[in-house]
């Protein structure tokens, strides 16, 4: 993951207004450069907009955009959905656990990949369906799940891999 950069951080925070209604827009500045919201980061922000910490983390946590764990490169969502359930979608995360090699939904130890599981993705009519960042996978089944992650799969990753 990125290292913080507190003066880069200063110079993004500089270009919002002290306001409150500034966190949102500058907690989605900080997870577009980070890919999550780092702690140090969420401190910088307290202390600019003159907000308590604990109303920071608030704001953080309770929209589902935000995360505060680090995210791979590729976020592969696998829809859980009722529609996606009942055609095959637990066989399918089963599969993208095993070919990333984890236990349970989360990040790999490259951080190439993070997965999530989510109750719809509003695509019911191609289930099961797999998003990974922001492209969408209809009709998933184990046996395209490989060539699906590999499309994503980083160049130096695999190069420091191999």
């Amino acid at each position: 993951m990125p290292q913080v950069d507190t003066e880069a951080v200063t110079g993004l925070l500089a270009q919002f207004e002290e306001r409150r209604s500034s966190l949102i827009p500058i907690l989605q500045e900080v997870q577009n450069n980070y890919r999550y919201l780092p702690q140090p980061v969420l401190k910088q922000i307290s202390v600019r907009l003159h907000l308590p910490l604990a109303d920071v983390y608030h704001v953080a946590t309770f929209y589902n955009c935000f995360t505060l764990q680090p995210v791979g490169k590729n976020l592969v969502q696998v829809c859980l959905g009722t529609a996606c359930h009942v055609r095959g979608a637990p066989k399918v995360l089963d599969r993208v656990l095993s070919d990333l090699k984890l236990s349970q939904p989360g990040t790999t130890g490259d951080c190439e990949y993070t997965v999530r599981t989510v109750r719809c993705i509003g695509c019911c009519g191609l289930a099961p369906v797999v998003r990974v960042n922001d492209n969408t996978h209809p009709h998933m089944n184990q046996a395209k799940v490989k060539g699906m992650l590999k499309k994503y799969y980083s160049k130096q990753a695999a190069r420091t891999s191999g």
